[in-house]
């Protein structure tokens, strides 16, 4: 068989695309083949549909869970994008050759994803050339050389001389080699196979990357016993937008280059036929968005930033300015020599926030379609950017409009990006809103990216549209709950999701596992998102009445336990505290919640004494909160608390419990501060340091206001000037006493409650 000829190329490079242009014009083949795998070619009439806008990629997928994926990106100037356009344009068949994806998604994970011409196993011989090249790299160095180069013919023959010098350094030593050698005789095969189709070997034009020309010239092509023994795995694909940023070799491409917005400038000066174009682009839009952002520069700057370009090329060696000659002249004349002062104008210019778009209908999964139409429906296509952008929900009905929908579209938004948000799809992150818009206001941030569109890809296995994916989602984690708390988790997304028909199964489920006993804090964190549910859930146009007999349940068990679980020492004591705290707001929240039962089990933690004395004295607080504690009541327990008898640690413990509500209720009963005086006077040393670390911790984070108020009341006590004694009282400790609070903390207690 004669040879066909192959055109070597590098996946990102404008000239490769240009002059592969050029090159097809002149020789006028009867076919193309171009590296991409061969199951994708039903793509290639929509990648050239007038309505398609790069960049863009081919996504394949498998069928089955845990989802690989495989992708093919594209720009503008891609070369074997040029190539299918240049062939539809002409009526020239085209082709891809390589290896399907169904056998790509079949090989070992660790395998790169995203495939260029295989550079990622070859970073040692890049490191290298790196070296070689000194400061400009080996990307200058293939933009000086090849990127530059003048003619069709000699950009080919420098590409395939580039990638055959490349494959003897590293052949049969790259990690991937076998995928190669295989990739390799595949795509020979196909070639064998267009010409015993009747296409001349001289008649067939193979594009491929500069790496793989000499193998592909020598290697045997693949025997049908080896094709047979291909492994495979079901799998769909599909067109998808694709960024700039993902294009970037910055972003961990290894097929990328490192400034997409530039190359693109480079294509259209080329196209253009006015090498110098690129120059004139680059440093225009530099000073540009120098100018958006307050930095004025001039139009004599930018003309002598051309002219410092173009003699840095020189000097270097090269025709016209490179990338790296342009940068040098942005930071000279722009940026006072301060490479911070033009960055963000820099990573604008060279990286660029482009994103593709493709024509309504075209190679998307269900899932996919559904996303665009509710883009479109909900008016959020503007957000779909890759800048990041701010909004603002208001969930409330807008009465000013005249049509239900457009009353309640920031709710549909709402439901539409928590369903997103339940999928795992990173196309929208909720934002913290102050406490008095909490009920009816949301803050999000909205950016597309290329992979909150390979989520939605990977969503389809859930559901033909967004909503029904969601649904599935949150019944699996309804199956696979360990506990109540993550139940009543899926119920509270449920409810943000407006999906009844899931708050109704998770419920179900919840009722099921509620009858059997629980910890406490498990019931507590229940009982808070029911809680939260059903005083919220009427903003989002949902009935939670079915969720209130199972809060009534899972409080009154709650109630039942609680003074058992206060049993515990003093590290676990945190857990049940925040469980009390939650049942308690729970209570005051709802009305149909046994207000008589909680108030006796609080009492019951309160009094008793063989209980975490800082539970007990946290119980109490909550009732002097809630006015079901006199002061008579408070002198009685504190008399009790802070006696001779009593353990210096306990009875400081439920201080410290008493101390953590309701502050400045407490500084006002001085009759407390004169219980508190007495007993520590009760103390010999020993148990006064005890008693010292557990007061310490009690008012570590009073604020400056309470201990002045707490000075206040111990002058009055010892018939002093309450501001002596605050200034006392907030004075930093002297070198001495640091050391002794010091020594307090590796203190024995050995504490047995």
């Amino acid at each position: 068989m004669g040879e066909p000829y192959f055109f070597g190329i590098r996946h990102l490079s404008p000239a490769g695309a240009y002059h592969l242009r050029q090159f097809l014009g002149e020789q006028k083949p009867r076919l193309v083949l171009v590296e991409c795998p061969g199951d994708l070619n039903d793509q290639l009439e929509n990648m050239t549909r007038p309505e398609t806008k790069t960049p863009i990629a081919i996504l394949a997928y498998t069928k089955e869970t845990p989802v690989r994926t495989l992708l093919y990106p594209f720009a503008e100037y891609s070369p074997e994008y040029q190539a299918v356009l240049w062939c539809h344009e002409n009526q020239v068949p085209c082709r891809f050759i390589d290896l399907p994806s169904d056998v790509f998604l079949s090989l070992p994970s660790e395998r790169q994803m995203e495939t260029g011409e295989g550079e990622e196993g070859r970073m040692s011989v890049y490191a290298g050339l790196d070296q070689a090249a000194g400061d400009d790299g080996h990307d200058t160095f293939w933009e000086r050389v090849l990127e530059h180069a003048e003619s069709a013919e000699g950009y080919r023959q420098g590409a395939n001389t580039f990638g055959s010098s490349l494959r003897s350094l590293t052949e049969g030593k790259d990690g991937d080699w076998a995928e190669t050698v295989v990739r390799e005789a595949y795509m020979k095969r196909q070639i064998e196979d267009a010409v015993l189709e009747g296409f001349a070997p001289e008649e067939i034009v193979v594009v491929t990357g500069s790496y793989h020309v000499e193998g592909l010239r020598h290697t045997e092509p693949m025997t049908d016993e080896e094709l047979a023994l291909l492994p495979r795995t079901e799998a769909n694909h599909t067109l998808m937008p694709y960024s700039y940023y993902r294009l970037s070799s910055r972003s961990g491409y290894g097929a990328g280059n490192k400034a997409p917005a530039y190359y693109r400038l480079l294509w259209e000066a080329l196209i253009k036929g006015e090498p110098m174009r690129t120059a004139y682009s680059y440093l225009s839009r530099i000073a540009a968005y120098q100018r958006t952002q307050g930095n004025p520069v001039s139009s004599a700057e930018t003309i002598e930033a051309v002219r410092l370009a173009s003699s840095l090329a020189a000097l270097r060696g090269g025709t016209v300015p490179a990338l790296r000659d342009l940068r040098d002249a942005a930071v000279t004349l722009m940026g006072a020599g301060s490479f911070a002062a033009v960055s963000l104008a820099v990573a604008d210019t060279e990286i660029g926030t482009e994103i593709g778009m493709l024509p309504e209908g075209v190679s998307r999964t269900s899932i996919q379609e559904d996303f665009y139409r509710q883009l479109k429906e909900r008016k959020l296509e503007k957000y779909r950017g890759l800048t990041a952008q701010d909004l603002s929900l208001d969930l409330r009905e807008n009465r000013n409009v005249a049509s239900e929908k457009a009353a309640f579209l920031d709710l549909s938004r709402s439901f539409f990006l928590h369903r997103l948000r339940v999928l795992g799809i990173h196309f929208a992150t909720l934002q913290k809103v102050n406490q008095e818009n909490a009920t009816w206001a949301e803050k999000w941030v909205v950016r597309w990216s290329p992979e909150a569109e390979i989520e939605l890809v990977e969503a389809a296995l859930k559901g033909d549209t967004v909503a029904q994916a969601a649904s599935f989602a949150l019944k699996e984690r309804v199956e696979r709950a360990p506990d109540m708390g993550e139940i009543a988790a899926v119920i509270e997304d449920a409810f943000t999701c407006g999906m009844v028909e899931d708050v109704r199964y998770a419920t179900a489920a919840l009722q099921a596992m509620a009858v059997d006993a629980a910890a406490l804090e498990e019931l507590a964190a229940t009982a808070r998102r029911l809680s939260v549910v059903i005083q919220y859930g009427s903003i989002r146009r949902l009935s939670a009445e079915p969720l209130i007999p199972i809060l009534e349940q899972i409080f009154y068990r709650s109630c039942l336990i609680l003074p058992g679980s206060c049993v515990c020492d003093d590290g676990a004591s945190g857990v049940i505290l925040e469980a009390v705290e939650r049942l308690n707001t729970a209570a005051l929240a709802h009305d149909f919640l046994d207000r008589a039962e909680w108030l006796r089990t609080l009492r019951e933690t309160a009094g008793r004494d063989d209980l975490n004395t800082k539970l007990s004295g946290f119980a109490a607080a909550i009732l002097l909160e809630r006015g079901d504690m006199d002061s008579g009541q408070l002198r009685l327990e504190v008399q009790k608390r802070l006696s001779k008898g009593v353990p210096a640690d306990l009875g400081a413990g439920w201080f410290e419990g008493l101390a953590m509500k309701n502050r400045y209720a407490l500084i006002a009963r001085l009759s407390l501060w004169e219980s508190l005086d007495e007993y520590l006077d009760t103390l010999d040393d020993e148990e006064f340091k005890r008693a010292l670390v557990f007061l310490r911790r009690a008012f570590a984070d009073f604020s400056s206001a309470e201990k002045d108020g707490i000075a206040e009341n111990l002058g009055e006590i010892w018939g002093l000037n309450g501001q002596q004694v605050s200034e006392a009282v907030n004075a930093a400790a002297s070198e001495e006493e640091q050391k002794l609070i010091e020594s307090l903390e590796d203190f024995d207690f050995d504490i047995d409650i």
